[in-house]
């Protein structure tokens, strides 16, 4: 029997060879009684053909010596990856798993791959790193390959376990409804360029224009914060043809309003604006935003459903995805052009 080359061999490599299930496996591992014991020589002997080692962090979970996920991630006021991170921590609790998150200041190679050993050394069950910008991809790709890893709006052309929220569709429908709306073009400002939502709601943008066979305008570039909205709004104010603009979230949006009004254009009158997020303030700036709202619920759920699949499967079950579609909230910004 060979295994498959990239990865060290698994439980279940251990059960195929051997002709029995991954459970059975698992109680050889821990000596258990109730199996024979010429079953028991037949594991034993695939273990030793295969140089198997034991998963740490599964069999941690089958001998009941952790309940414990460790997350790795940012540390990171943005609303995104703030959200993302509460509710795995309420949908882990719920399921009766404890989670010890390693804050880092950057996603890094060095600064992930310390956060990850940390969380090895206390025996954490399984892994999920929300790694939402290019500079995490070294560190996951050299992570151990025998603990089970999720990973939260990482790189999508990475063969990993994957969860994410739709960054394409929720910008297409924005793009989209403003076009609906009869605006002859959407402008953008767009996010970080490292960062795989920002690229993600790029596309969608550009999609929805060019599907609409409309102009697609120069790309403007924010920061995710309210100061790079405005010091693009300061631009886009002056200019009389823009009269509509997709922003990447709220924060931008926010900026731009005020720019906007500084410059007597009134939002929704003379320039409809849509965000992305929907963060608590959305619905109390001047006047409410419409926004797209990404289910952080939904893909806690799912990254926790992945992440047991493969802690009690006993292995890492590389290139599931699982995409989680947004919802647009219609509320005052947008509105047909005037002119």
């Amino acid at each position: 029997m060979s295994v498959k080359r990239g990865r060290p061999p698994g439980m279940m490599d251990v059960a195929r060879l051997a002709g029995v299930s991954h459970q059975t496996v698992s109680r050889v591992l821990n000596e258990h009684k109730n199996v024979s014991e010429q079953t028991r020589l037949k594991v034993r002997a695939a273990i030793a053909e295969l140089g198997y080692r034991p998963d740490r962090a599964a069999r941690a979970l089958v001998t009941g010596t952790s309940q414990v996920i460790g997350v790795v991630a940012q540390n990171s006021s943005l609303y995104g990856p703030a959200s993302l991170l509460t509710a795995f921590e309420e949908a882990a609790q719920a399921t009766g798993f404890a989670v010890n998150v390693g804050s880092v200041r950057s996603l890094d190679e060095r600064s992930i791959t310390e956060a990850v050993e940390r969380h090895l050394d206390q025996r954490v069950a399984g892994l999920v790193v929300i790694a939402p910008v290019a500079s995490a991809g070294p560190a996951l790709a050299h992570l151990p390959a025998d603990v089970p890893l999720v990973t939260i709006d990482g790189d999508p052309e990475r063969s990993s376990t994957l969860v994410t929220v739709d960054q394409v569709a929720g910008a297409h429908a924005a793009t989209k409804r403003l076009l609906d709306a009869g605006h002859r073009t959407v402008w953008h400002i767009s996010g970080p360029s490292d960062w795989f939502d920002a690229a993600g709601r790029v596309r969608g943008w550009e999609a929805a224009l060019t599907e609409a066979g409309v102009e697609i305008p120069p790309l403007l570039t924010g920061d995710w914060s309210a100061a790079s909205g405005y010091r693009n709004g300061q631009l886009l104010a002056r200019l009389p043809d823009v009269t509509a603009v997709f922003t990447a979230n709220d924060h931008i949006a926010l900026g731009l309003l005020r720019a906007l009004n500084e410059h007597g254009r009134k939002v929704p009158d003379d320039v409809s604006i849509i965000g992305f997020d929907d963060v608590p303030e959305a619905a109390y700036f001047t006047p409410p935003l419409t926004t797209v709202r990404p289910d952080f619920a939904a893909v806690a759920t799912a990254t926790l459903e992945l992440l047991i699949a493969q802690i009690e499967s006993g292995m890492s079950e590389i290139g599931t995805r699982r995409t989680i579609a947004p919802s647009l909230v219609e509320r005052d910004s947008v509105a047909s052009p005037t002119t």
